[in-house]
């Protein structure tokens, strides 16, 4: 099953919803599908959608799911990525005033760069995505989140900044 989980940020992303939709009916994207589609505008035709869920609902779609196909918030990606499941990711971008800048994209490409997941931000490039998920490995996600903690706590003992190894 494909999750896509788009936030719950008042931002739409019409632009990833209406290309699923047309994947799906075209024959590309043949597994079921279950979206989370936020403030979106756009209804899907062609799979089932909620706007919102609550963190036990999904919670149980993660659960169910093989793919995630996520917008570019840190929340989403970190949680999926933490769960094991192969992420495609689409970053909501400016010029279609999916958001107002596009720190999305940077983030997707720091976590592309590291091979946890794949980008997406040609919405035509969706289906090859969809396609090459399958044999992807991705590397896992480790959080940092003590590394980060000792160097601030360093740095409040000693005013010394150090980098983390």
């Amino acid at each position: 099953m494909i999750l896509v989980a788009l936030g719950t940020q008042k931002l739409q992303f019409n632009r990833l919803l209406i290309q699923l939709d047309e994947l799906v009916e075209n024959g590309t994207i043949r597994e079921e599908i279950f979206a989370q589609i936020g403030y979106s505008t756009y209804m899907p035709k062609h799979y089932p959608y909620a706007t919102m869920l609550s963190y036990e609902e999904f919670d149980a779609y993660l659960q169910q799911a093989d793919i995630v196909i996520a917008h570019g918030g840190t929340g989403t990606l970190v949680t999926a990525l933490k769960s094991g499941k192969k992420v495609i990711a689409a970053p909501r971008l400016k010029k279609y005033g999916e958001h107002v800048d596009d720190h999305q994209k940077q983030i997707i490409e720091m976590f592309e760069q590291s091979d946890m997941l794949i980008e997406v931000d040609d919405m035509d490039l969706l289906g090859k995505a969809v396609a090459d998920i399958e044999t992807f490995h991705p590397h896992l996600f480790e959080s940092r989140k003590n590394d980060m903690l000792n160097l601030i706590g360093t740095y409040l003992e000693t005013g010394e900044l150090l980098k983390i190894a």
